[in-house]
């Protein structure tokens, strides 16, 4: 039996919009399945930069935020020249790791959106030297404010 993943996006949520360009898409003429990891960087670059702080500023710290698990569900095939809308959410921040979720729209006419992927990544915080360290406090104060508080 599969093994099911949550991928739900939570308030907050970034919105960013990106156009596929052909060199995205394979000989089908549907965007390549590797390219949608793509599509959750730039959606989880752009929230950084825009709600917390940019990657390039967290290097600065001394830190690298590598994928160490990602989950793509694939709903819909996008296409050259479709307008996507990449919606992006923090869900999770722990000492050394944090996990976003995403899901990847299309504008159709009208201006209706269809669900074309829901997934997520995890991300360890490391130093220079490859080693697990804990986020600094600048950045983990900054990215623990952007995920939801449970409540009790």
């Amino acid at each position: 039996m599969a093994k099911s993943f949550s991928a739900s996006l939570h308030e907050p949520i970034f919105r960013t919009n990106y156009r596929v360009i052909y060199g995205d898409t394979d000989a089908a003429g549907v965007v390549y399945n590797a390219n949608y990891l793509r599509y959750f960087e730039i959606g989880r670059t752009e929230m950084m930069r825009a709600w917390a702080i940019p990657y390039s500023q967290v290097e600065q710290m001394g830190c690298v935020l590598p994928i160490t698990e990602s989950y793509i569900r694939f709903k819909a095939p996008a296409r050259y020249d479709d307008l996507l809308t990449i919606a992006t959410s923090l869900v999770e921040v722990k000492r050394v790791s944090c996990r976003f979720h995403y899901a990847i729209y299309r504008t159709e006419e009208g201006g209706r959106e269809q669900l074309l992927v829901r997934g997520f990544t995890s991300l360890a915080c490391i130093n220079a030297e490859g080693r697990l360290t804990a986020f600094p406090d600048e950045l983990m104060e900054k990215i623990s404010a952007l995920v939801p508080q449970k409540e009790v």
